[in-house]
């Protein structure tokens, strides 16, 4: 039985760097998401928790490192 010494990776060079990309950009909208906190708890600002920013841009910028996530999972590099 021939054992193969095949030191190749399972992606190449650019399928992890647009993985890399990806978390970070889905770190940046975690970020974005983050904060509201009031200094007194009995106190609800509702404009700081339920901003234009942590309700629609955050999630967006999520979503869309998903899909940088999958595109870079199933890229196909060209050979």
């Amino acid at each position: 039985m021939k054992e193969s010494n095949d030191d190749t990776f399972l992606f190449d060079k650019e399928n992890y760097i647009l993985m890399i990309v990806g978390v970070l950009v889905i770190a940046l909208g975690f970020f974005l998401m983050a904060g509201g906190k009031s200094e007194d708890p009995n106190i609800f600002n509702p404009e700081e928790v339920y901003s234009f920013q942590r309700i629609t841009v955050a999630p967006i910028v999520v979503i869309t490192g998903f899909i940088i996530e999958t595109y870079a999972i199933f890229h196909k590099a060209k050979k």
